[in-house]
C-alpha cells in the first residue's frame, strides 16, 4: 500500500512539474520568437533553441496527459459526499474542456511562431 501512495504522490507531482514546464515553454518559444526578429545575425540559432523547445512542449503535454490519465484512477472514492462528489465531477470535465482548448490553442500559437513565422 505504501508503495500505491508513493506512485500516486509522484504521479501528482509529475503531471504539475510537466505544465508548468509546458507553460514555461510556451513563453520561452515567444520570447525566443521576439529575439529572432531583433537579432538577424543569431536568428538561426534562435530558431533551433526555439524548435528544441516547441518539441520539449510536446514532450511535456504527453507527460501531462498520461499524469492526468493516471490521476483520473486515482481519485475514484467519494469523500465528500455522493453529491458533492458529482458536483466535483463535472467541474473536472468543464476544466478539462477548457484546458485540452488552451493546449491545443497554445501548441497551434508556438506552431506557427516556430515553423511558419521567420
Amino acid at each position: 500500500m505504501q508503495a500505491k501512495k508513493i506512485a500516486v504522490v509522484l504521479n501528482g507531482f509529475i503531471h504539475d512539474f510537466a505544465t508548468g514546464y509546458w507553460l514555461s515553454s510556451l513563453m520561452a518559444i515567444r520570447f525566443l520568437h521576439s529575439f529572432q526578429g531583433k537579432h538577424a545575425s543569431v536568428s538561426d540559432l534562435l530558431g533551433i533553441i526555439e524548435r528544441f523547445f516547441f518539441w520539449n512542449s510536446i514532450g511535456a503535454m504527453v507527460a501531462i496527459l498520461a499524469t492526468g490519465a493516471g490521476r483520473s484512477f486515482t481519485y475514484v472514492d467519494n469523500v465528500f459526499g455522493e453529491q458533492t462528489e458529482q458536483t466535483r465531477r463535472t467541474m473536472l470535465i468543464v476544466k478539462h474542456v477548457i484546458l485540452f482548448l488552451i493546449f491545443g490553442a497554445g501548441s497551434w500559437w508556438t506552431y506557427g511562431m516556430t515553423f511558419l513565422q521567420h
